[in-house]
């Protein structure tokens, strides 16, 4: 029997083709979501979808045609008929769950923001308009802004026993930027409002980590060395370039702790030819041949700090609320669509992370798809996921004070030159 698990994201859509029951990978695909067209946030869409019916009938049918036509590509791929698969398991956020399945989004669009339903969700293919008969479930949503995705992460993570150390820390920089603090039997849980930016979304030459994609951008001295993704050359980058870029950036001084990019003028260096005046701001120059102006501008770095301050912050309002210190994590686990690698010393460099912490950090890409397989392989009727969605307590960060006075204190990258 074989299984189809997806990771639903409000950027990109990473899905796969497992056989059961042992859980094997035999195909793997990924796409944008088609729904970006109503905005690359999820506030965006659930704006459209309260204030016009058709707009959040269109949005579900795109999501779905999305999902048949990635069904269908990986069913080429692996040589499994559709017929032969018997399961469908879905994780995402609760905005794109609830789309999904084309229901009112009303309650998570305003205060108290909570989902019309915290369990997981039994349907069929039928209802949600594809061919076949196989069943579809979709992940509990604990609060309105952490949803199934988190829970898929976690559940894949804590089946191992070394990530199972506590307290952990467990950070998905997607869109929403999802923080999961495991402490005991509790599991704190939060959604920081960072956008796209950390998957390459709402930047200039902003780009899922798909072909064609910086994957990597360092500076040597007085030139810049790129790395692609597969074996195209460069027509965007993705977001773990983008923050490598602006830690580069910090540390070889083009880049002021304030956010600021310096003028070329500034520059007494050959690097000033990198810095370069567009649409009226500074950008850096990543990369330029006739067909492609690859840039990081100010405003991209203004969507960066915003994102890791809102991450930072939200992380420090867990660990108030749970009465942890940031020393006391025994680990801290990240996913997100990012790109290939994520180090931990660029996150010391913009200042989601401190210089502490970086021995503790693992980076595991395809965190939430993971998740969604490993439960697939469980033979409990997801029993166990919706036993884990159980422990979350989620807490709100619109209007908490410590959130708005953290998320300020850390808007300014650090001083890379200070010991």
């Amino acid at each position: 029997m074989y299984a189809l698990a997806l990771d639903l994201g409000t950027t990109t859509l990473a899905a796969s083709l497992i056989e059961l029951p042992g859980g094997r990978r035999l195909a793997m695909t990924g796409s944008m979501n088609p729904q970006r067209i109503y905005g690359a946030d999820v506030v965006s869409r659930l704006d459209a979808a309260v204030h016009s019916e058709d707009a959040l009938r269109e949005m579900s049918q795109l999501i779905r045609s999305e999902i048949w036509h990635l069904a269908g590509k990986l069913c080429t791929l692996s040589g499994i008929p559709w017929p032969d698969i018997r399961q469908i398991a879905i994780a995402g956020n609760p905005a794109m769950q609830h789309i999904l399945l084309g229901v009112p989004v009303k309650s998570l669009a305003f205060p108290p923001y909570r989902p019309l339903f915290t369990e997981g969700k039994h349907v069929t293919a039928v209802e949600m308009e594809w061919e076949g008969d196989a069943d579809v479930y979709l992940f509990p949503m604990p609060g309105g802004f952490v949803g199934g995705d988190t829970v898929a992460f976690l559940y894949g993570q804590l089946n191992s026993c070394q990530a199972a150390c506590e307290p952990a820390l467990y950070l998905d920089m997607g869109t929403n930027g999802e923080i999961a603090l495991v402490s005991g039997d509790t599991i704190w849980a939060t959604s920081a409002a960072a956008g796209p930016a950390f998957e390459g979304g709402n930047l200039s030459c902003g780009m899922a980590a798909l072909p064609g994609a910086i994957s990597s951008v360092r500076i040597d001295g007085e030139r810049v060395k790129l790395a692609t993704i597969g074996t195209a050359g460069p027509i965007g980058i993705c977001g773990s370039a983008a923050i490598e870029t602006v830690s580069e950036l910090l540390h070889h001084d083009l880049l002021e702790t304030n956010g600021r990019l310096r003028d070329a003028s500034e520059i007494p260096s050959n690097l000033a030819q990198r810095l370069a005046l567009h649409q009226e701001e500074t950008a850096f120059v990543m990369y330029r041949d006739a067909r492609h102006f690859l840039m990081l501008t100010q405003s991209d770095i203004r969507q960066i700090q915003l994102a890791k301050g809102a991450i930072r912050a939200g992380i420090e309002v867990l660990l108030d609320r749970s009465r942890i210190q940031f020393q006391a994590l025994k680990n801290v686990i990240l996913t997100g669509s990012f790109g290939a690698v994520l180090k931990p010393e660029w996150l010391k460099s913009v200042g989601i992370f401190d210089e502490g912490m970086l021995q503790d950090i693992l980076f595991t890409p395809e965190g939430a798809l993971t998740g969604v397989e490993h439960a697939l392989t469980h033979d409990d009727g997801f029993e166990s996921v919706e036993q884990l969605g159980k422990r979350f307590k989620v807490v709100p960060l619109s209007g908490t004070p410590l959130f708005e006075q953290k998320f300020m204190q850390h808007i300014n990258f650090p001083d890379t030159n200070t010991p």
